[in-house]
């Protein structure tokens, strides 16, 4: 179904690689795209369970907005092991213009077909996604 605001349509894989990570645990992460000339959101990479945090950063184009699913896994002060699932929101201050209102105007409705993201981050360049940042907004 398409997102009235934007036009956007959302890929059945989506929801299906992300319930995946969600509930197997296949997956580190998900980058998504939008595909412009089909106006749908589409997987564009999967990274293994065994792929880093720094896999992921390198996953991110330097110039082009992506929607992205990281599940985070850490230890508590209390020493339990745990894991949230973080919805990051790249928007690059160099990408396109016209690229950066695409991916703001159809966040909203992709988020809620993912369901089970428990932290949100919204990121235009590295140093606002850094493993410092995803560690404090996890605890």
């Amino acid at each position: 179904m398409a997102n009235a605001a934007s036009g956007m349509a959302v890929h059945d894989d989506c929801k299906l690689k992300f319930l995946e990570l969600k509930a197997k645990r296949n997956y580190r992460f998900i980058v998504f795209k939008i595909e412009e000339k089909i106006q749908q959101v589409i997987v564009e990479k999967l990274g293994g369970p065994e792929e880093t945090y720094d896999d992921f950063t390198a996953s991110m184009p330097a110039n082009e907005c992506r929607y992205a699913v990281f599940d985070f896994d850490f230890i508590t002060d209390e020493n339990c092991q745990k894991s949230k699932i973080f919805f990051i929101s790249w928007s690059p201050d160099t990408s396109r213009v016209r690229s950066k209102m695409l991916y703001a105007s159809s966040k909203d409705r992709f988020r809620r077909e993912l369901d089970g993201v428990q932290v949100e981050l919204q990121a235009t360049d590295p140093s606002e996604m850094s493993l410092d940042i995803i560690k404090g907004r996890a605890l």
